[in-house]
Parts: structure tokens; sequence; C-alpha cells
């Protein structure tokens, strides 16, 4: 059999494969480790990732587990133990009731982002997202064939969606969905209650998908970040188990979505990756259970927001987004630079201090802007403001 010209496949890999960015985060993730590699002191700011490991109880009951012998599938859709405690994590949390058959579990929040985007949106369609925001957000849209369509944020509407512009880039040309995300990725900046459920009563009169992304949750350092579903019964709401219950590399999180999309993503999480890892479902399980530990862990993100807040500014990092939650702070830097890649270079092999450069969340404004997370120590929020005292002088 004659092999067909590697020309011939080069096309379709260039279509698809040049529309996806790279994640600048992870790769100063990686300059940062070769430099430590080198015997070089590296200070992380640059990855949303927690310091502190699972909880106790979490590790604990994967040992268990694990001691039992047999880790195997589950069912696509999660253990129907887990689904349930999701469902009623909502009871508790927001006083809004959902049935369990409604919460999907999956293998992190990326799976459910992918499992939401094919069960709700035909290639060619336009979903909104903003700038700046999360950028893996664009770059699954675009690796799927669907269109994002920014919409800028602005100081004017306290940097947050808003239903008004969600209206204004409709009549211009139909969109298909929105996606919001609060606390916000890499500000912090959360969207209240009457502003959320304004774009889910927008998306309803729309007719559009409203994708909530809510991974942030339970790190709000004032009032509680609300839930779209306390307002849309019908919006795709995404969290995860990496932020609040420290379990990045568990790779567990899920999604509720409407009765009638339950078949359909199950069909596709049966051929996408079967079922999520049985280890990490009985482990998030427990983490449910865990709220004194996990709340201390937070306390130690709202010391490190408060010193970064008073401390920058004598840096000459002044202009920041609000930081309701989350733990990043994302500062404007258009007095040292409007260059913030190789800023972001510099300041890492000068100074030591892994930063991501805005561009990674924004190709509109980024430039000029960085993000710098506080889920690390004490010491490290302490070590990097000494050390940016000395490189920025």
């Amino acid at each position: 059999m004659t092999k067909a010209p590697a020309s011939l496949h080069q096309p379709l890999i260039a279509r698809r494969m040049d529309r996806v960015a790279s994640f600048l985060a992870m790769d100063v993730l990686s300059a940062a480790a070769a430099k430590e590699r080198r015997g070089d002191s590296v200070i992380h700011m640059e990855v949303g990732q927690p310091s502190a490991p699972a909880p106790r109880a979490a590790r604990e009951a994967a040992k268990t587990a694990l001691d039992l012998g047999r880790i195997g599938y589950t069912e696509a859709l999660g253990l129907s133990v887990l689904r349930e405690r999701i469902a009623r994590h909502y009871r508790d949390t927001y006083g809004v009731g959902i049935a369990p058959e409604r919460v999907v579990v999956t293998t992190g929040s990326s799976a459910g982002f992918v499992l939401a985007f094919l069960s709700l949106f035909d290639q060619g369609q336009r979903v909104a997202i903003t700038a700046p925001g999360y950028p893996a957000y664009r770059n699954i849209l675009e690796a799927l064939g669907i269109e994002p369509v920014t919409i800028p944020l602005a100081k004017a509407d306290g940097w947050i969606m808003t239903a008004r512009a969600i209206e204004k880039a409709h009549a211009e040309k139909p969109l298909h969905g929105i996606l919001a995300m609060s606390p916000a990725n890499p500000s912090g900046t959360m969207i209240g209650r009457k502003a959320l459920a304004e774009l889910g009563e927008t998306c309803r009169r729309l007719g559009l998908w409203f994708v909530s992304d809510e991974i942030y949750h339970g790190l709000t350092y004032g009032e509680p970040a609300s839930t779209a579903l306390a307002s849309d019964d019908d919006a795709v709401v995404i969290n995860s188990f990496s932020k609040y219950y420290c379990m990045t590399g568990w790779r567990i999180g899920w999604i509720v979505v409407p009765e009638r999309l339950v078949r359909p993503i199950e069909r596709l999480a049966q051929n996408l990756y079967i079922s999520p890892p049985y280890l990490s479902q009985v482990a998030a399980l427990a983490a449910f259970d865990a709220v004194e530990e996990l709340e201390a862990v937070k306390a130690g993100y709202a010391r490190n927001r408060a010193y970064l807040l008073e401390e920058l500014p004598g840096v000459g990092i002044t202009e920041m987004h609000p930081v309701d939650g989350a733990f990043y702070i994302y500062a404007d830097i258009a007095r040292y630079t409007n260059d913030s890649i190789g800023f972001s270079k510099r300041m890492l092999e000068e100074a030591g201090v892994a930063a991501t450069p805005g561009l990674d969340f924004d190709p509109i404004e980024g430039s000029h802007y960085l993000r710098l997370s506080f889920a690390g120590s004490e010491s490290d929020c302490r070590e990097t403001v000494a050390r940016l005292k000395g490189w920025l002088r």
C-alpha cells in the first residue's frame, strides 16, 4: 500500500494546531524548573496551585481504598455517592436543590469544559468569553472549532462581564452561549448575585447557553460567591476540587447540567475517558468533611493577600483589579513595560520570581499586565516583595 505524502496531512494539522496557543503559565513553570535545576532559587508565583496538600481525610480515604486492592472503572458519570454528596453541597452552601442525577463527575474541570462545549455547541458557533480570562477557554473552543468571542472587561463595570455587554455583542452578530467566571482567573474579581442573575436572565431571553465557571468558590475574602444555579436552573455550572480543596493533581471536578443534557454528556464521557479516576473520587468524597483544615489554608491565603495589597504599592505596583476571591493579583505594569512576556522572563532570570505575563489572559491589553499567585507560603510572598524591591528600584 502506497503511503500518502506527508504534505497531504499538513493542512489539517495546521488548521487545528495553529489555533491553539501556548498556556504561558505552564511555559513559565517549565522555565522556572529549568532555572532550579541549574541550582538557582525561584519563588513560584506563576501557577494557580495551592501549596497545601490535599486534606488529610482525603489522603486517608485514598490510602484505604488503595489497600483494598482493586482500583477499577466507575460509572461514566461518577460514583453515585459522590454525585449525591455534591448535590447536598449545593443545598447546604447555596440553598439550591438539584437532583444528584444532574451532577457529572469529571476528570478535572478541564474535562468538564470539553464535555460542556461538545454537548452545547456545534462547530462554527460563537461563545462569548472575557478578556482578561482563563486562557484554556479560548484554546479549547478553538480546538473544537467553536469561535470564541472576546468581551473586553472595563473598570467602569467593575471588571466583570455584564448583561449589557452580552446584548451588545449578540446584536452585532448572534452568539450561541456565554462563559462567565466568578471569582475570576486571573483577577479574583467576583460577579455579584444581582449581576449574575442579570446574565442568566439575558441568556434565557436571547436563547443562549450560560456556562458558569465556579472553580474558585469557597475562596472569597468578603461576601461569599453566588452560584448561577440560584437564579438560572438551566445554567451549566463547572466546578473542581483543585482550588478550595487543594487537589490539583488528583484531576477531579464536576459539572451540573440540565436533565436533558445528562445522557448526551454520559455518552461523550464513556467514549472520551470511560470514567473519572476511582481513587480521586473516593478522596473527593472525604474532602467535603475537611472544612476546618481547608478554612485554615484559606486563612493563609487571606494573610498573603493582605500583605501583598499593602506592600506591592511600595515597589511600584499600584494598579490592580479587585481581589475579591481566588488567590491572584492581576497588576497593571504599564509604568515598567508594554512587553509582559519579556518582563516576566527578565524577572525570572534576574530576580528569581516566576509570574505569568498578562498576554496569557488577554490578547488585547495583556501586554502590560502581570499575574501573581499568592497560593504559596507567607514566606514566599515576603521574599517576592523583597526581591522585587531590589529589582525594580
